[in-house]
This record gives C-alpha cells, sequence and structure tokens, in this order.
C-alpha cells in the first residue's frame, strides 16, 4: 500500500492519487484508491462515485469488492469512498487492504494528527504532496519525516502547481527529506485530470514509483 500524504489540505493530494492511479491503469494496472481522509472526504466527489458504501461495510465485514465503486472519470481505476466512517480509518479496514494483491492507494488527511498517521503505520511507503510554496513545504516535511517514524518509507514527493523543473528552490534546506521529486505537475484551467501535460507528469511519477517496486 502506497499512502498518498502531505501536510497541508489543498496542495493536491487527492488529485495526485487520482492522476497516479489512472497513470497506473494506462500501463495495464488497475489500482484501488481509498479514502483515508475520513473526516473530509472528497474522493468520491473527484472521481464522481457514491460514497456508500464505502470503508464503513469494509470494517464491519462485507468484501471490499461489495464496497468499491468504479468512476467515469478514472477509468481502469477501482475507488473505495469513506462511506459513513468517522475519525482515523479503521485499522481493521487497513489490515483487510494489505491481504489484497492489488496495488492500493490511500488519500491521506493532512497534517500531524492520529487520523495522518493511522495510514502511515499500515503502509509499504509515502508519497509526499505540496506545492512549491514554503509554507506547503515546511508542511510536508514534517509530514515525511513522521512517515519515517512511523516506518512507512518515503519514495519521494510530487510537487504541484508547479512551473519550475527545481521546485524546491524555494525551501532547500528541506530539499533531504522530500528527495527524490518524482514529478512536478504544472496549474492548469479546467479539469487537471484530463490534461495532458497532467497525465504525461503523472505517467512519470508511475514509473518511477514502479521501478522502487512498490
Amino acid at each position: 500500500m502506497l499512502a498518498i500524504a502531505g501536510g497541508k489540505g489543498g496542495c493536491g493530494k487527492t488529485t495526485t492519487t487520482l492522476g497516479l492511479a489512472t497513470a497506473l491503469a494506462r500501463d495495464g494496472t488497475r489500482p484501488l484508491v481509498v479514502d483515508a481522509d475520513c473526516d473530509m472526504p472528497n474522493l468520491h466527489t473527484m472521481a464522481k462515485c457514491d460514497r456508500r458504501p464505502g470503508l464503513d461495510a469494509v470494517a464491519d465485514g462485507d468484501s471490499i469488492a461489495v464496497a468499491t465503486h468504479r468512476s467515469t472519470v478514472v477509468p481502469g481505476v477501482d475507488v473505495l469512498p469513506a462511506g459513513t466512517v468517522s475519525g482515523p480509518i479503521p485499522p481493521v479496514a487497513l489490515r483487510r487492504l494489505r491481504r489484497t494483491r492489488r496495488t492500493v492507494l490511500l488519500d491521506c488527511p493532512a497534517g500531524a494528527t492520529d487520523a495522518a498517521a493511522t495510514p502511515l503505520r499500515h503502509a509499504d511507503g509515502a508519497l509526499v504532496v505540496s506545492t512549491p510554496d514554503r509554507a506547503s513545504l515546511s508542511d510536508a516535511d514534517k509530514t515525511a519525516q513522521m512517515a519515517e517514524t512511523l516506518d512507512a518509507t518515503v519514495l519521494g514527493s510530487v510537487i504541484t502547481e508547479s512551473a519550475s523543473q527545481s521546485p524546491l528552490e524555494q525551501g532547500p534546506d528541506l530539499a533531504r527529506s522530500l528527495e527524490p521529486v518524482l514529478g512536478t505537475v504544472p496549474r492548469v484551467d479546467g479539469d487537471v485530470l484530463a490534461n495532458s501535460v497532467v497525465q504525461t507528469s503523472y505517467d512519470a511519477v508511475a514509473e518511477a514509483i514502479q521501478r522502487r517496486n512498490i
């Protein structure tokens, strides 16, 4: 399982989760994306699928297949929404997800609360998302350090809304915890995930992650 994490809300975690999943699907994988941000869930909204059933059903013992949804806007990707769960994602659901043989991407909450830490405790690795804004980079640095403390190997970062190929130049002292930068995603108008430049960016991220066998 790969946790898509970040220190600030609005930095692009959900977009990155779906963009990366779509890139993996283009490569022949059928990934499962999970809304681990149960207090502020929006994965189902962006994926344009129902919110229920979801993690509540999985935590209650229903099969993962029963609780997943397909989306017309992210073809080839299955979505497991939050359902009625609030607070930290249920550990029982995370344990069941770990036992699947599928590629699982966890759309994590922002911050350093228990809700943010819980998916990181169960993930195999973490991808940290930030904008190039120094405050966002600072929060992302804290997220990366938390992930490493919880034994979720940080594979690198994705910098969104970036016009630069060297997005850490605004915070070089933060670079160590966020390197390598696996991809930069430009700010675009309209449907972000349908933009060909954005798709190319996430294709590069997917390729980099697959080289690391996550």
